[in-house]
């Protein structure tokens, strides 16, 4: 089974009392230093809360296995159910498999498929990783975590704070319901420009998704390979 190569604590504000202002600016120079240079990555959001067998968990294996050995790094936010599929299956392809974990109370980590493993303190950090670090985002069924993660990176987008990067939902039955309340509530409002929802993908199966960022995503780096 795989071990993690790489695993790095920014737990400093619990373990030596540092202020949240130095622990994020430690983060942030932490965050610079081992992801200077990972090549084009993929982030893949969704549910810690899909058990392992399901149809969900499989599509996301899936769809992380192929982004890997086409050559993208695979990011997730480092937990169960969605994340570990997907780390899981970048594991079991060519590149590097990356985990944004979030120390939890609640939680156990578990780097296993992880080739770099980040434990971050902060929300606010391990968000501004996965914009600095993404240049596409796949999101699978998810709670209120995901869609946090979902409307961060659509609100950096629509800022233009961040580059516009390829945003896949993954599975129309179950967001098809919430693009239509945003079109009739907020497009038709006025609250967000016409065309915005545009930017959105809304697609069902691996070979889509896969596509789709293969079209758009250059792969120029030789570093997603994963070290033998």
């Amino acid at each position: 089974m795989p071990s993690c190569k790489c695993f790095i604590c920014f737990n400093f504000a619990l373990l030596t009392g540092y202020s949240m202002h130095t622990t994020i600016l430690r983060e942030l120079d932490s965050i610079e230093q081992t992801l200077g240079r990972i090549g084009p990555a993929v982030s893949i959001f969704g549910s810690a809360r899909i058990a392992p067998g399901s149809a969900v968990y499989a599509l996301a294996y899936d769809i992380a296995e192929r982004l890997s050995n086409l050559g993208y790094t695979v990011i997730s936010g480092g937990g169960p159910g969605i994340m570990r599929a997907a780390n899981e299956g970048a594991s079991a392809g060519a590149s590097q498999s990356i985990g944004f974990n979030i120390a939890l109370p609640f939680e156990t980590l578990d780097a296993t498929y992880q080739d770099i493993s980040l434990v971050f303190d902060n929300f606010i950090t391990r968000k501004l990783a996965f914009a600095k670090c993404s240049h596409a985002f796949v999101v699978m069924p998810g709670g209120m975590g995901t869609l946090d993660e979902l409307f961060e990176m659509l609100t950096l987008i629509q800022t233009r704070k961040m580059a516009k990067v390829p945003v896949i939902l993954v599975g129309s039955q179950f967001w098809n319901g919430l693009l239509e309340w945003m079109r009739e509530n907020l497009e038709s409002s006025g609250l967000i420009n016409p065309g915005e929802l545009g930017d959105i993908e809304l697609l069902d199966h691996a070979d889509a998704v896969c596509a789709s960022i293969g079209s758009r995503i250059p792969l120029i780096a030789p570093e997603n390979a994963r070290a033998a």
